[in-house]
């Protein structure tokens, strides 16, 4: 293991982790996020009570080893939020990842590590998972590339499930180009082509935007002839309310019995959500599912085969780790009301370096049709030919 001053790595005894001698990854380093087990280590979760009950893992994750198959080379498994169930990238328990483009600041979450081995070069390529904004979130905020891929397109297998229906396993890397190298060993199929993409500037997302961000977007986009629609037809605040609900209550049924059965200590933020799952009622799960579903066909009428979403990732930089607790109280539902989008149509979302605000990173973002996964990080890469911003 390298010499981890970022603190993104998790600090096992190291134990022999086989790849293919050769193949479209090799000469790449790979990290994996410590909800994905990997033979010969345990799966610790970002929770010192999942980590007691681990043990050994005997098999690894099928993602993790379709990229170690195809020549990746494992280099650890990196730091997460506990349980997987916030966007910040602190943990009270194991310590914060340093984000190396803005130490001052928050890395991201729960993919903390895997981004910030990414960004810090220590791994080339890295697995995280997004079931709210985990690999976009961190992405943004690091200054570098990352997928959300289409739900359902990656496999889950032993891994830890947070909440089953947006639940994805996502990607990083430093730049397009390694992105999509990944990304085609794990999507063999070359999915939904975009031969003629119809460009879309979601306005209700880009009003949501104070004016700094919204230059930095306004620049990663220039050149680009979009047309403005809006996507939330019932309003951004009933999306969001949606999202909640619909995510809480995936959670209710997956880690709130660990949480009951161990009695866990609950740490700020997780024991707000965990009251909020534990009071829905099955009338109110069952609207708002419905609801999901009519959202997710309008978004997916409004894309048409073709539609392509410039969108922000994010409403603002990653802020200071000192800031005020109304701070922390207060991003995370700012953020969600634009992360919520492809999570609850289950689409496909590509994050790129973008610019700066406030000297921190700022990432940028295509939506895409299901299934266009590839295309989608192709047309990244040839919107962002040529463009230095967002280096560090």
């Amino acid at each position: 293991m390298s010499a981890d001053r970022w603190h993104c790595l998790m600090p096992y005894p190291p134990a022999p982790v086989p790849h293919a001698a050769s193949g479209p990854l090799s000469g790449l380093r790979l990290a994996v996020k410590d909800i994905f087990d990997v033979a010969g280590y345990p799966t610790g979760c970002g929770c010192p009570l999942k980590l007691a009950q681990s043990g050994i893992k005997p098999r690894t994750a099928s993602a993790a080893l379709a990229l170690l198959e195809a020549g990746a080379e494992f280099v650890g498994k990196t730091h997460t939020d506990e349980l997987a169930w916030s966007m910040y990238g602190m943990n009270a328990h194991f310590g914060t990842p340093v984000n190396p483009a803005a130490p001052d600041r928050i890395p991201g979450g729960s993919s903390s590590g895997s981004a910030v081995a990414v960004a810090a070069g220590l791994a080339d390529l890295a697995i995280g998972s997004d079931t709210g904004g985990s690999v976009r979130a961190p992405a943004s905020f690091c200054g570098i590339w990352g997928i959300r891929p289409s739900h359902g397109a990656l496999p889950l297998d032993h891994t830890m499930e947070l909440a089953a229906s947006y639940d994805t396993c996502g990607i990083f890397a430093r730049d397009g180009a390694t992105l999509l190298r990944a990304l085609q060993v794990l999507l063999p199929d070359p999915g939904v082509a975009l031969d003629a993409p119809d460009l879309l500037r979601p306005a209700d997302m880009w009003d949501q935007l104070a004016p700094a961000p919204r230059a930095v977007l306004e620049r990663a986009f220039a050149g680009q002839s979009a047309r403005a629609l809006s996507i939330f037809p019932q309003g951004v605040e009933a999306a969001y309310a949606t999202f909640l609900t619909t995510v809480n209550a995936d959670a209710r049924d997956s880690v709130l019995p660990f949480i009951r059965d161990t009695a866990m200590p609950l740490v700020r933020g997780i024991d707000g959500r965990v009251a909020a799952a534990e009071a829905l009622t099955e009338p109110e799960i069952a609207q708002a599912r419905a609801d999901r579903a009519v959202f997710a066909a309008e978004l997916d009428a409004r894309l048409g085969p073709q539609g392509v979403l410039l969108a922000p990732v994010v409403h603002d930089a990653p802020f200071r780790l000192d800031a005020p607790l109304a701070v922390f109280d207060s991003y995370r539902h700012h953020a969600m009301r634009l992360l919520c989008v492809a999570g609850l149509a289950g689409l496909p979302q590509v994050v790129f370096p973008a610019g700066q605000v406030e000297g921190a990173p700022y990432g940028a973002a295509l939506i895409g049709p299901r299934g266009s996964d590839l295309a989608l990080v192709a047309l990244a890469c040839e919107m962002t030919k040529g463009q230095t911003h967002g280096s560090h």
